[in-house]
């Protein structure tokens, strides 16, 4: 048993049960036994592996993206880059080596990670020693120097905590959704749902699609996404900005557990080894984008991995490369189908972006969401 669970069960025991938030910010940010601050959990050796992982055209292209987003800014003098959830940082490095294309915006960019492991703040420091612009790390947004800003995250949103509820009363409207709780019972953590009513606060934070529930299906919110918008919103206030995100999920909010464990690559169970593996959840992107137009902002429709990358020229960085490193050719193709296909990344993962007003529509997006009436 791990020490982090030891710990949970004894606290449990102690103060009773926990959110499924709760439970994974414990799992994933506890400083001392979390997931988080104590390992390198990325790439083969790892538990998981991202997009910049597969390939260095990823972060090529979504350098090429963060260029394009300086240049509808009016190519201002000074521009704050900054990655949320960083990794080891192969993305940035990928996108500043596609940044050199433009020495005016190279010489405009200062670089700020928002990380929360130390253990990944060290193999980033590395990755990025020799990087052609300065490169600084920060604890959250709010601490990022001022000024026009633009935002990338991969495989951010699907880490940040939430919370789970099933509809026991679909009479009540909101108030007949019961809080999915982490209890200890029979010598073991397992779910349990809680007898505490939710609060009016807590009702009006479930999207709108869960008028569309039937009994006993079980609906995921994500408190953690709609306050990372916030600190959006606050930036957006004093500074010009955009914002991508990029992630896994439905375009349309849907019911069921999707909160899932990873270790060593395979899915393991959530109570299995807690602070030893990873845990994520898949992001609502509809959710999302009622929460940013709850705050007046501008958000695009989310679109799928396949088509936002091939508007960025996924195709064309392929052929390049393949023609520079003939040898290569095989591996290369074998990337762009792991980014594109629908059996691999291409359809689940989603691109979607946030922004300040005055400018255009970002590169690689077909339209703004419109709220809902």
């Amino acid at each position: 048993m791990s020490r982090l669970k030891e710990r949970l069960i004894e606290r449990i025991k102690a103060q009773g049960p926990l959110t499924v938030a709760e439970y994974m910010t414990f799992c994933l940010l506890d400083p001392v036994d979390g997931y988080y601050p104590t390992r390198d959990p990325l790439g083969s050796d790892g538990d998981f592996i991202t997009a910049p992982e597969i390939s260095q055209m990823f972060g090529e292209l979504i350098g090429l993206w963060a260029l394009q987003s300086w240049m509808d800014m009016g190519k201002p003098e000074k521009v704050q880059l900054v990655e949320m959830g960083p990794g080891r940082g192969i993305m940035m490095a990928d996108m500043l080596r596609a940044a050199q294309l433009d020495k005016d915006f190279l010489k405009a960019v200062n670089v700020t990670l928002i990380e929360a492991s130390a253990a990944l703040e060290a193999v980033q420091a590395k990755t990025l020693a020799a990087a052609p612009c300065p490169v600084s790390w920060a604890p959250d947004l709010a601490s990022v120097a001022a000024g026009p800003i633009i935002i990338v995250g991969n495989e951010f949103l699907d880490c940040l905590p939430i919370r789970q509820f099933v509809q026991k009363d679909r009479f009540a409207g909101r108030a007949g959704w019961q809080e999915r709780v982490v209890s200890y019972i029979d010598e073991r953590l397992q779910y349990a749902l809680s007898p505490v009513p939710l609060s009016d606060v807590v009702q009006a934070s479930l999207p709108a699609a869960q008028k569309d529930a039937k009994i006993d299906e079980l609906l995921e919110v994500s408190p953690a996404a709609a306050q990372v918008l916030d600190q959006i919103k606050a930036r957006f206030e004093t500074d010009k900005g955009r914002a991508l995100f990029i992630d896994y999920g439905p375009a349309e909010t849907e019911f069921g557990d999707s909160l899932q464990a990873l270790k060593r690559h395979k899915k393991v169970g959530v109570f299995l080894d807690p602070g030893n593996t990873d845990l994520t959840a898949r992001v609502d992107f509809a959710a999302f984008i009622e929460a940013a137009h709850s705050v007046n902002m501008r958000v695009t429709q989310p679109v799928e991995q396949r088509e936002f990358l091939s508007k960025l020229g996924l195709e064309m960085r392929a052929m390049a490369l393949a023609r520079a490193v003939p040898e290569s050719k095989a591996k290369i193709g074998r990337q762009l189908h792991r980014l594109t296909d629908d059996a691999e990344m291409g359809a689940l993962f989603k691109a979607i972006a946030v922004q300040s007003g005055g400018m255009e529509l970002p590169l690689g997006f077909k339209s703004f969401a419109e709220p809902l009436a």
